[in-house]
């Protein structure tokens, strides 16, 4: 592949809803463009974009696949990301290097709930879209119904750039507007044809809108509107993509993926109306802004948006070259790591392909391989002058499962598979739980989790099982006691002897000792043994073993042994005083709560909020947001919450997101906290 100039470059993201033929454009373009010689198949697994193992089993994408092709002088790196909720990081990762995205629409499905999510995102991002409005072949499909209702939840600012002809089974053709051709399509090849009659005042009426956009683009064009004079091609060209750019204007293409067609006027709207990399980034040297223009005679600068973990071929880092350009040879500093780095090889990825290349300049994407300390969201420069962009953001984990290996022994392997794992995925993580000793996952949903167990039996062989985690219960106490702890023995050699009189009783802190011992009854040089023995004795409290806190703990009277009193002793005495205390102050359970703040279509609320309250929440309150939704702000117990995300998910049909904070411990209710204690007990037997 030969090497491109910043202004012959279009970077574009591939979003929707999973299964409206994002992959499937992909390998139409491939083929159109003569990259391939013939189309690959999701349902057959021989697409470019989905190589990996697990992505050809589900027939979905998992990860964003980079494919670049070659066009009319043009070079167009496609970003194929996945459509499902539990990918949206992919999603993310992807449009941060695009100037703009092509979100695909089923015309058979219409606004579906990944239509949704990615528009909103791009819209959230100001990001330049292009529709492309997908299966017009497909059974029982509408154009004016299907336009109305994207029209409906986009806005005017959607404007057909092609019509069908023909929709359904006797689809056959599109009529391109703006030129005012129409073509009957054969496959992938095209041949000019007369525009249908019934269609002609159509492109009519919607020149005249595009014409009144063109105008709106600049003063001296709205002048030149208002008197009436004709727009050259291209000013119209001009104002077209001044309008897509700014987002006042969505252009709206029709065809069929799977049939090729449509695919060449796609990419000719790409290229004319989808602005080339430009502009300026900024960059941080310590607290100085940079200015990084995206030219090729600036410093060297580049992004990584992605990394491909693979226990055969190594890590792949991908990258977007920001400013600057990079050949085989460059000394490589890594900003994020404050470390020197080497290229392994400088290429792009065409799927899994690697092709290579000798540079790539601003506003190309590229990888490169074995890069030692590089992550995602890491900034590539030049040492000499060097600049750090904004990392990446990437959605929260929501769900957590705890890690069992199937296999003792594979614990180690496990944690090593798993963290490579996350290299790749970085709205993944891996945590050890120090209380409960669990090994946790967490992720977007259970869809993600399943194919994280799934590359680990198939990439790294190790088996798992996923389990709800434990919680993290506490124990207190609600009264007070008095109480006598004495350790005596004296059987053979030195004895022991300790005494003490401690009372317990609750406090605001997690523990508190004091002393009120009066004339000596205990040594001073014993109060540390004492506490020491407290302290200890905390960690596993009477009911369940769970840790104790908010007790306070005075030691008040005792006795002591001239000879037989030491240290371990009295810290042995503490130890029986603090069981028989807590057990005589009225111990209780306690159970994490979390703050959970659901945000939901108005539509769904009611689902919503009977459903936190089976969960034992209490609604707190409710904000109404600015697109109609509501934000419903609750508190729950952490034990209620496990299987959340996958619930909300199923309630509002994936409309739903939250976010969920600890705040405090409060009291278990009595019959629960049996089950708790029972539970607990059945667990050591």
């Amino acid at each position: 592949m030969k090497v491109y100039q910043t202004d012959k470059i279009r970077n574009l993201s591939l979003i929707g809803h999973s299964g409206s033929g994002k992959t499937t454009l992909t390998e139409a373009v491939l083929f159109v463009t003569g990259a391939t010689k013939r189309q690959g198949k999701v349902d057959d697994g021989t697409t470019v974009s989905d190589f990996d193992k697990e992505e050809i089993a589900r027939k979905v994408s998992i990860g964003t696949a980079t494919v670049p092709v070659e066009f009319d002088g043009i070079k167009y790196n496609f970003l194929d990301t996945p459509g499902y909720f539990d990918f949206a990081g992919e999603m993310y990762g992807a449009l941060r290097v695009s100037e703009a995205a092509i979100l695909l629409i089923d015309a058979s499905s219409g606004i579906e709930v990944g239509t949704e999510k990615a528009w909103q995102y791009t819209e959230e991002n100001s990001t330049p879209k292009i529709i492309f409005l997908n299966k017009m072949d497909k059974e029982n499909v509408s154009f004016i119904k299907v336009l109305d209702a994207i029209k409906d939840y986009c806005g005017d600012r959607v404007v057909p750039f092609t019509l069908p002809i023909g929709e359904g089974e006797s689809f056959k053709g599109i009529v391109d507007v703006l030129s005012g051709v129409a073509f009957e399509y054969d496959g992938k090849d095209a041949k000019e044809v007369d525009i249908p009659a019934e269609l002609q005042g159509e492109v009519d009426s919607i020149n005249e809108l595009l014409m009144e956009k063109v105008a709106e683009s600049n003063e001296e064009l709205l002048e030149k509107y208002f008197e009436g004079e004709e727009f050259s091609p291209e000013e119209i060209r001009q104002g077209l993509k001044s309008a897509v750019q700014e987002g006042d204007l969505v252009p709206l293409m029709v065809g069929s993926a799977e049939q090729s067609a449509g695919v060449d006027l796609l990419l000719g709207t790409v290229r004319d109306y989808v602005r080339e990399p430009a502009g300026v980034n900024i960059g941080y040297k310590g607290e100085e802004e940079v200015e990084r223009k995206v030219a090729v005679d600036e410093p060297f600068s580049a992004l990584i948006f992605k990394t491909i973990v693979d226990p055969f071929v190594g890590k792949l880092s991908l990258f977007r070259v920001m400013s600057g350009k990079i050949t085989k040879d460059s000394d490589i500093y890594n900003m994020s790591k404050d470390d020197n780095e080497k290229l392994g090889g400088l290429f792009v990825l065409r799927g899994k392909k690697q092709i290579e290349v000798p540079e790539l300049v601003a506003g190309d994407i590229g990888a490169t391989s074995k890069l030692q300390v590089t992550e995602t969201g890491d900034t590539l420069c030049d040492k000499s002058d060097p600049t750090l962009y904004d990392r990446i953001e990437y959605p929260q984990p929501t769900l957590f499962l705890a890690v069992e290996p199937r296999t003792k022994g594979d614990e180690e392997k496990i944690g090593v598979s798993l963290n490579r794992l996350t290299e790749e995925d970085p709205t993944f993580i891996v945590e050890r739980n120090s209380e409960t000793k669990q090994l946790l996952i967490g992720g977007q949903g259970n869809v993600q989790l399943s194919v994280i167990t799934d590359k680990l039996k198939n990439t790294f062989e190790v088996e798992v099982d996923l389990t709800n985690p434990k919680v993290a219960y506490r124990e207190t106490i609600k009264g007070t006691s008095s109480v006598q702890g004495r350790h005596r023995k004296q059987s053979g050699g030195a004895g022991q002897y300790g005494d003490v009189h401690i009372r317990f009783e609750s406090t605001d802190e997690d523990f508190e000792f004091d002393e009120e011992v009066f004339g000596g009854a205990v040594p001073r040089n014993f109060f540390p043994a004492v506490e020491k023995g407290l302290l200890e004795s905390i960690e596993k409290g009477v009911l369940a073993g769970y840790p104790v806190v908010n007790v306070k703990a005075t030691l008040f009277d005792g006795s002591y042994h001239p000879v037989d009193s030491n240290e371990m002793a009295f810290k042995i005495a503490a130890s029986i005083a603090f069981r028989k205390g807590i057990q005589e102050a009225n111990p209780i359970l306690l159970e994490p709560i979390m703050k959970v703040e659901v945000l939901v279509p108005e539509d769904y609320m009611g689902d919503v909020m009977g459903d936190m309250n089976k969960r034992r929440g209490r609604i707190l309150g409710m904000e109404p947001q600015e697109d109609g939704s509501q934000l419903i702000i609750a508190e729950a117990p952490q034990a209620e919450l496990f299987e959340y995300p996958i619930d909300l998910r199923s309630m509002t049909q994936a409309r739903g997101s939250f976010t969920m904070e600890f705040i405090r411990y409060e009291e278990v209710p009595s019959e629960i906290s049996e089950q708790i204690i029972e539970e607990a007990k059945a667990e050591k037997e």
